[in-house]
């Protein structure tokens, strides 16, 4: 492809990079569900969209994405879908046909695994989702990779007209790099839908053929595979080591620290494994005596070259997740500790200890609500109405900012599991607790529009009684405040359609359905309270809907704005040492003195006044008043 080269380099998170390749691929088409670590390719792409003018959205959820994306590619538009690893649980219907039914133009689905669970439920490695559904999976040896293999993945899925996964995580996505940018040679943004029932209508008849035609392109993706050219052999000795994605830098690292040479080893570096380039690894084997696997999680790449390696008569030992670990990402330490056992020589990092250093003497810092949230009000509300309305509560949590109230002081999470399980739980709970007990759902407004909405309409239907809290703070916040159908703009800040909370649940048949401000923590209890006892009485589900904006994303509004922030103090006449405030409330801002007074620190105070209701002797006092430009700031 003819391109342009710009004379300077940049330097970009690997998720910027994937953005820029897709772009310099000539993408026409992208959606997605922001979800850590996948967040910032589609953003980056919001930002280029406006000098390149292709289409970019944030979906309701990683299914509805995957299949405006895969829309676009099967109407001749080059389509890129992103999403954390566990969104493509979500999306796996679509994802699974799209592989039977083939592409017009490129349609490239970008999985941002969380090797460690930085910051996820779980640790599941979507190689596995490549094997079973017949796609092939790209993943960079390095974030200096991403942008090039980005590049290739587009091209891959333009050749054979055939879906592309391309694989990151969250050590490659997080780093930065510096990165050639090019101009793309051209970008179509629209198409035209040729039809063709007998290919995308999946009927049994046809889907019977397309599993066919979809097995012949999968052995003309493998010959492919086995030129790819971020696939190569290095070394000459013979001992094997396949190294998938980051494990290839990490592995030469750890020889290099181990002093063993090229002459006693040879790399198999793969970045296109999945459908496994067999004549490569033929070529590979040829002449060692021993192959181990280095691959972060899941034994994919071993399990596949045993399977290959026993059909062709290979007798030499292939070993993998004996010697490297099954859990958590690859570092430095794990790999030489892997290739000390493995060449049965000594560890030279099993001497370097750390206790006593500063590390050890660092007070441990448990995660918590940011100053001012809203959250923090709804819990300390809910946890008093409930007790006022007589309510025996089984908490169901969900995912975003609010999963930290399974932390002391709130302990209100007594399931969390993936997004929507807060409602899907609480359905179950409904019907097999005791009256006293009552299923409380608490889920956030952008999880409410992903994947909420049918768990509601199945209480509704079933006459589940349950209490859901809707927390709409109006943004995503958990992954950076990117827009949802709640919050009335779009990502660029144009003007939205806004779509109602209040008159969807009522929408679909909720009697009960009553707001609150969580920063008001009177009339907050006094609306919960209500909510739970209709819910105790009548044995329907009730819908509570926090009302307030993520205070981190106005603040940050308000202060690039040159608009002053209200702040709070403390009566020192009135405190009485209680705790109340940073012990029950527990807010980040105000902390005990020796005494065991309070004291806010300005610096992070945001000027909420939750403080002021939370106070039993009225110590706290407003210093700086809210403006009418901070007032409007909150819509």
């Amino acid at each position: 492809m003819a391109t342009k080269t710009m004379e300077a380099k940049v330097l970009l998170l690997g998720n910027e990079a994937i953005a820029y390749g897709a772009v310099e691929a000539g993408l026409g088409f992208a959606a997605a569900y922001p979800g850590t670590p996948s967040t910032e390719i589609v953003e980056t792409l919001f930002k280029l969209s406006k000098k390149y003018g292709f289409y970019v959205e944030w979906s309701v959820n990683e299914k509805v994405a995957l299949e405006a994306a895969y829309g676009a590619a099967v109407g001749g538009v080059k389509s890129l879908v992103a999403m954390k690893h566990v969104g493509v649980n979500v999306a796996m219907d679509p994802l699974t046909s799209s592989a039977y039914t083939g592409v017009e133009a490129a349609f490239v689905i970008v999985s941002a695994d969380d090797p460690s669970m930085w910051s996820s439920q779980n640790e599941q490695d979507n190689r596995w989702y490549g094997v079973r559904s017949y796609i092939p999976v790209l993943e960079a040896g390095s974030t200096l990779e991403l942008k090039d293999v980005a590049v290739s993945a587009f091209e891959l899925s333009d050749k054979f007209k055939h879906p592309v996964i391309l694989r990151t995580t969250t050590r490659l996505s997080h780093s930065r790099a510096p990165f050639v940018i090019r101009e793309p040679m051209e970008i179509v943004t629209r198409g035209k839908l040729i039809k063709k029932p007998d290919k995308y209508s999946m009927i049994p008849s046809v889907a019977r053929r397309l599993r066919r035609e979809m097995l012949n392109r999968w052995h003309h993706i493998r010959e492919f595979m086995n030129t790819y050219e971020f696939n190569w052999i290095e070394g000459e000795g013979d001992t094997l080591l396949v190294s998938v994605g980051s494990a290839y830098g990490i592995t030469k690292d750890a020889l290099s620290m181990l002093n063993i040479g090229y002459d006693k080893v040879r790399i198999l570096k793969l970045s296109g494994y999945i459908p496994l380039p067999t004549d490569l690894l033929e070529k590979a084997f040829d002449g060692v005596s021993r192959v181990l696997v280095v691959e972060e999680l899941e034994p994919v790449l071993e399990t596949l070259i045993k399977s290959w390696a026993y059909d062709k008569g290979f007798s030499i030992p292939i070993v993998g997740k004996e010697f490297v670990p099954l859990v958590g990402e690859l570092t430095i330490d794990s790999v030489v500790g892997a290739l000390s056992r493995f060449f049965g020589i000594p560890n030279p990092l099993s001497s370097i200890h750390v206790s006593g250093s500063v590390i050890d003497e660092l007070p441990i810092r448990p995660p918590n609500l940011c100053p001012g949230c809203p959250h923090r009000g709804t819990f300390f509300s809910l946890r008093k109405a409930l007790a006022k309305a007589g309510v025996k509560p089984i908490y169901n949590g969900d995912i975003g900012c609010y999963s930290l109230g399974i932390l002391p002081p709130y302990r209100m999470q007594d399931t969390l599991v993936d997004m929507g399980s807060s409602i899907g739980f609480a359905n179950g709970f409904a019907h097999i607790l005791s009256d006293k007990e009552i299923p409380v759902a608490i889920i956030g407004d952008s999880t409410f529009f992903h994947s909420g909405l049918t768990g509601l309409v199945n209480a509704v239907y079933n006459k589940s009684p349950m209490l859901v809290v809707i927390l709409d703070n109006r943004v995503t916040a958990m992954t950076g405040a990117q827009p949802h159908p709640g919050s009335g703009y779009y990502q660029t800040g144009d003007e939205a359609p806004y779509i109602d909370i209040e008159s969807v649940v009522r929408g679909m048949g909720v009697e009960f359905v009553i707001k609150f401000d969580p920063f008001d923590i009177n009339k907050s209890v006094e609306a919960l309270a209500k909510a739970a006892k209709y819910v105790k009485e009548r044995r329907k589900v009730a819908v509570a809907i926090a009302e307030r904006a993520c205070t981190l994303f106005v603040v940050g509004i308000a202060r690039r704005r040159g608009i002053e922030v209200p702040l709070y103090s403390v009566d020192m006449d009135r405190c009485t040492a209680c705790g109340i405030c940073y012990n029950a409330f527990s807010c980040p801002a105000i902390m005990p003195l020796d005494d065991g007074r309070a004291y806010i620190d300005p610096s992070l105070c945001v000027g909420c006044g939750e403080c002021v209701y939370v106070c039993p002797h009225g110590a706290f006092y407003l210093v700086r008043p809210w403006s009418e430009e901070f007032k409007k700031l909150w819509w």
